[in-house]
């Protein structure tokens, strides 16, 4: 059993409370937010009431919201799952008027488009939205692996389990839950096999440019309903959009976006790779260990605005990092030895970097060539907490 692990995200939660009435921690299922907040709770033993929504008794609790805020105005209000309760922003935005105190509440949601919606628009100016992600691997390097982490992805049920068949059957366990259960609760109604389809089509296109004509012809759907579901699936944190780069370099640009499934272990179980020996002979082995690679590092950079740079004859880089006049760029490679093609120089003269890194598996970091180090993921985050 492993004890309390501390997340990124910790200082961040401690300044939103301390400073707006309202603050809002957005997630997907099982990533640890309730965690988060109880250890939070503990820690800072303030007054506080906690509210898990899809527990039938809490939710008799707010039958009169109004009179149950009255009664607890000086607490810390916890609201667990608050997309089950949509209609409660509304009361909310008047409660904070009344008293704008900072740590009126403390929000938890599985994100969904609807619930940032109303949580900016009924609240806007009264609250901080913070997203937490499953475990970074800064978090836990010292209780697991890179392979592991990699391997099994950050969901805490996941990482932790004792062995690896639980730890997959926990993740086909999560895919089946979040497509029969939670999508519909999020007040979507789309058939379960298709949206089962096409979890699995973009598995097996994670980490390369979306073709929505393809996609929509192999998951059999219109184009209009392809962007809906990706919406729905980008919204909930099951995948990323990394847009292209769009500065004038004078060369012909990649405009369409890359799409990655965001957590390595569930696209691990959706591709049936079970074991490390199946990662390593899998065709996707390098874009998962890319995918692992931009989810930590994006996460970590949040000021920054992710990127990738792809020209039409085959020249890219991964991951683009601009902040201001600032750019960084990252190279994923999932070897031991990585070797760089020709169009990754000429595209970072082109954009002249702060600092240039190609992120492998190795056992210890070294400069590769005209400034661009390798290094391996577990140093390169400590050094890019922003």
């Amino acid at each position: 059993m492993h004890g309390y692990i501390h997340r990124f995200a910790e200082k961040a939660l401690i300044r939103a409370v301390n400073r707006a009435p309202v603050t809002v921690i957005l997630g997907p299922r099982q990533c640890g937010k309730s965690t988060l907040v109880k250890e939070f709770i503990k820690a800072h033993k303030r007054p506080t009431v906690y509210l898990d929504l899809q527990d039938r008794t809490h939710r008799r609790m707010l039958e009169e919201p109004e009179l149950f805020f009255q009664e607890h105005q000086d607490d810390l209000i916890c609201l667990d799952e608050i997309q089950l309760a949509p209609e409660l922003f509304s009361i909310l935005r008047s409660e904070v008027d009344k008293n704008r105190r900072p740590g009126r509440f403390l929000i938890l949601g599985s994100a969904s488009r609807d619930l940032i919606r109303q949580t900016s628009e009924s609240l806007a100016g009264r609250i901080t939205l913070l997203d937490l992600t499953p475990f970074l691997f800064s978090e836990i390097e010292s209780v697991a692996q890179t392979s592991q982490f990699w391997l099994r992805g950050g969901f805490p049920d996941s990482l932790l389990a004792n062995n690896l068949e639980d730890s997959f059957d926990w993740r086909m366990d999560f895919v089946r839950t979040f497509l029969e259960r939670d999508i519909p609760q999020l007040g979507f109604s789309i058939p379960v096999k298709v949206m089962e389809r096409l979890w699995l089509l973009i598995a097996h296109i994670h980490g390369q440019v979306l073709n929505l004509s393809k996609l929509s012809d192999a998951a059999d759907i219109s184009v209009p309903s392809l962007r809906k579901y990706l919406g729905i699936l980008e919204s909930t944190f099951m995948i990323r959009v990394l847009r292209p780069y769009k500065a004038n370099l004078k060369k012909r640009l990649i405009r369409s976006p890359k799409i990655y499934i965001r957590d390595t272990g569930i696209l691990h179980s959706l591709l049936h790779i079970e074991t490390w020996d199946d990662l390593l002979a899998h065709p996707v082995r390098g874009f998962s260990w890319e995918g692992l690679g931009i989810e930590q590092i994006i996460t970590l950079m949040p000021r920054w605005e992710p990127s990738f740079l792809q020209t039409s004859n085959g020249a890219e880089i991964d991951l683009v990092l601009e902040r201001g006049n600032r750019k960084r760029v990252f190279e994923f490679k999932a070897s031991k030895a990585p070797k760089l093609k020709p169009g990754f120089w000429a595209l970072t003269e082109s954009l002249q970097p702060e600092m240039a890194v190609v992120v492998a598996p190795v056992d210890a970091p070294y400069v590769y060539n005209q400034n661009v180090i390798v290094e391996n993921l577990g140093p390169l985050t400590k050094k890019l907490i922003d």
